[in-house]
């Protein structure tokens, strides 16, 4: 017996799990103990805590030895089942293989990071894991990354906070200097742009970080006790360079972000004529993906898309 006055459920274990179902497919307590390496008063003792458990005879006796009750009959499925999900508890998952991943990845990423990162991004999950796709979120200044990480409505987020979140999971994908993107042609460009220019210049801001949020720039000029003239603001980071090449509008950014746009567009790129600390970029995840083979696998190549487009960037410049 068990011990309890009134055996239930919570009495079952693997062990008499096991008896169980060996019970009901062997429908003999000498092949059962036979097959479990137990003796037959084992094996006994366990049918009856089942039958306990149960309140059902289980098994009964029959002319060609004995056979499951109606009852028995249909918990031995159930119990074949249970024992196939605990295996699966105890077992080490299957090695993550890339090219059978049909995973959809789920990035979020504020929108600085300029399209050819992504671009390249994508390219490797086609090639290396045609069956998995990424679903890049939009990342704004009321987006809660620690809780989304938690959930697991994200895999990883590429933020630039100054003071990201203690308890996750970061590491560091580039620092990067602060620039002045202007048109080809801006008076600017024609001389050593200083910062009584910048601050005179008409500027587009992001509307992100104009609206109850200051960025990097605004919250370096304020320490100074100085403030930019914003004349447009826009509602994403990657609408500005756009805004750029039929006015005299200025926008700073960071130096990728610039460099990106100034070759897909007729911009310049300018130094920042202000001290600003650089901006930095990394990645975040959660402890509940740190050991997941296919999530780590999925943050190797946001590193790898970073380095790579780094590297196109530079080849670029030195040709």
């Amino acid at each position: 017996m068990s011990g309890k006055a009134n055996p239930s459920w919570e009495d079952l274990d693997v062990h008499l799990l096991r008896v169980l179902c060996t019970l009901l497919t062997e429908s003999s307590v000498s092949r059962t103990a036979r097959k479990l390496s137990m003796s037959q008063p084992a094996v006994s003792t366990a049918l009856r805590r089942l039958r306990d458990i149960t309140g059902d005879q289980l098994l009964i006796r029959s002319r060609l030895g004995m056979t499951p009750t109606e009852r028995g009959g249909e918990l031995l499925e159930h119990v074949r089942t249970a024992l196939a999900q605990i295996e699966r508890i105890a077992t080490a998952p299957e090695s993550f293989v890339p090219a059978n991943s049909r995973r959809a990845f789920q990035l979020a990423t504020a929108d600085y990071l300029h399209a050819g990162v992504l671009g390249d991004l994508c390219t490797r999950l086609h090639r290396l894991a045609p069956n998995a796709s990424v679903m890049v979120h939009s990342y704004g200044p009321d987006s809660d990354a620690a809780e989304a990480l938690e959930s697991g409505r994200l895999d990883a987020v590429i933020g630039n906070w100054p003071q990201p979140p203690q308890h996750l999971r970061m590491t560091m994908l580039y620092e990067d200097e602060m620039v002045c993107l202007v048109r080809r042609g801006h008076p600017l460009e024609q001389r050593r742009i200083c910062a009584q220019d910048y601050l005179d210049a008409a500027h587009v801001a992001p509307t992100p970080y104009s609206v109850g949020q200051r960025g990097v720039i605004d919250v370096t000029l304020a320490k100074e006790r100085l403030k930019r003239r914003v004349t447009a603001y826009v509602p994403y980071f990657q609408m500005a360079p756009y805004a750029l090449p039929s006015t005299d509008l200025l926008f700073t950014a960071p130096r990728r972000f610039a460099e990106h746009y100034a070759r897909e567009l007729p911009l310049a790129v300018l130094p920042l004529p202000i001290d600003c600390p650089p901006m930095p970029c990394y990645l975040l995840w959660h402890d509940r993906t740190h050991y997941s083979d296919e999530c780590r696998w999925f943050r190797e190549q946001i590193s790898a898309a970073v380095c790579s487009e780094d590297m196109l960037s530079s080849h670029r410049l030195s040709h």
